[in-house]
């Protein structure tokens, strides 16, 4: 899809946002929503995040470590944390608790990133095939800005999936984050798209593409794979690894995770 056309439909999806938020009271009634007896869906290893929700009543957390090398530079990062909370049918609301990233070799910056709240809604009334959901958040100025960047970063985003059958799925998501204090770049457009496939009843592997394309300046590009593993319902191990496609990404970025979740925290949960 041409970049200009991405972008058209991100600023189109901006104010459709604003409609649908308001709206999800009155829309998200269906029962097709995730609940306590799914299993984890979990927003990694993959950068693609998971279009479903966290049951209501539930508690989940997503942790990782990656290291990485751009270069001469090899860096560390963790835990890659994020924190999300089913408030409601199809609603959710999320956060990403600052990492660190640390210095191996070269002269790359250390220091930790934004924490970054972010409420997460998925559309219920959907063909069964398909799964859709919106996120809007914002990175908070709280880490070093050589690491994070400067000022408040809103973002918005699309993820999506589709299960084809015999275990193959497909899933992709478009992102739109915002830098108002970035004199470089304004904006940054996130789109990736995954091939996956359930080979046994408790792992899945993946294929992904993801493409960064700012506003101003070189695109990011890799190709990334991995993998989970469910230790229980509730329980994920996941690895992943991913290389660099032009002169502006990383070299490599390989990391380990391991994802839990909690459920009937709320009493209405089981009503």
């Amino acid at each position: 899809m041409p970049f200009r056309l991405i972008l058209a439909k991100i600023r189109f999806g901006t104010s459709l946002t604003l409609l649908f938020v308001a709206a999800a009271p009155a829309l998200a009634q269906a029962g097709e929503c995730p609940t306590s007896a799914s299993e984890i869906a979990t927003d990694r290893p993959d950068v693609t995040n998971s279009s479903l929700v966290v049951p209501v009543g539930s508690l989940q957390g997503e942790n990782g470590i990656n290291t990485a090398r751009r270069g001469l530079d090899k860096t560390f990062d963790g835990t890659n944390s994020r924190l999300r909370l089913g408030i409601a049918n199809c609603l959710e609301i999320l956060v990403d608790v600052p990492d660190y990233v640390g210095r191996l070799k070269g002269d790359a910056g250390s220091g930790f990133g934004n924490v970054a709240p972010a409420i997460k809604w998925q559309f219920a009334a959907l063909p069964e095939p398909w799964n859709l959901s919106v996120t809007a958040g914002a990175g908070l100025p709280t880490g070093s800005p050589k690491i994070a960047g400067p000022g408040l970063q809103p973002y918005l985003q699309f993820p999506w999936s589709y299960e084809i059958g015999g275990g193959w799925g497909t899933s992709g998501m478009v992102t739109t984050f915002f830098f108002p204090s970035d004199p470089a770049n304004k904006q940054t457009t996130e789109a990736t798209f995954v091939l996956e496939k359930r080979v046994t009843e408790r792992a899945s592997l993946f294929v992904e593409y993801i493409g960064d394309y700012p506003s101003r300046g070189s695109s990011v590009q890799l190709f990334n794979t991995g993998g989970g593993y469910l230790l229980t319902k509730t329980q994920q191990i996941d690895f992943h690894l991913a290389f660099g496609l032009n002169r502006n990404s990383p070299n490599y970025i390989i990391g380990l995770g391991y994802s839990f979740r909690f459920d009937d925290l709320f009493r209405t949960s089981s009503r």
